[in-house]
């Protein structure tokens, strides 16, 4: 299984933009899916993730209310929906799988099994 993510660009602060993350290669609806982004000189975090039972969300609280992540299974793509972006947000995003993935497991970058290259996200001020 591969994932691809796609979306990232240049937004001024206020904008929007929207992340995807296919898979290819299986099926993979047992697996739950995360976005993470690490800002340059910093470790990578957590920004949001569904479950791989109902695809309920979870996000950081850093994005809370101005991001959503949603999931199409018949697709296997994910998309991550950035609103009122700030300069702070600016970062590599990936996107990243792990089989049963539910509650932690989908903020912890050690428990992924499957992780997509980064796509960039510039916000300026």
């Amino acid at each position: 299984v591969q994932l691809q993510a796609c979306g990232g660009g240049l937004v001024q602060a206020g904008g929007s933009l929207r992340l995807s993350c296919a898979a290819s290669g299986h099926t993979i609806n047992d697996y739950g899916r995360s976005w993470f982004r690490q800002a340059p000189g910093k470790g990578r975090e957590f920004v949001a993730g569904v479950n791989w039972v109902s695809a309920t969300p979870l996000y950081a609280d850093s994005v809370k209310d101005r991001f959503t992540i949603s999931e199409d299974r018949t697709t296997n793509t994910v998309t991550l929906k950035m609103n009122n972006l700030e300069p702070k947000d600016t970062a590599v995003y990936f996107c990243a799988a792990v089989k049963y993935g539910t509650g932690w497991k989908l903020r912890d970058e050690d428990a992924m099994h499957i992780w997509g290259k980064g796509t960039l996200v510039t916000v300026s001020s």
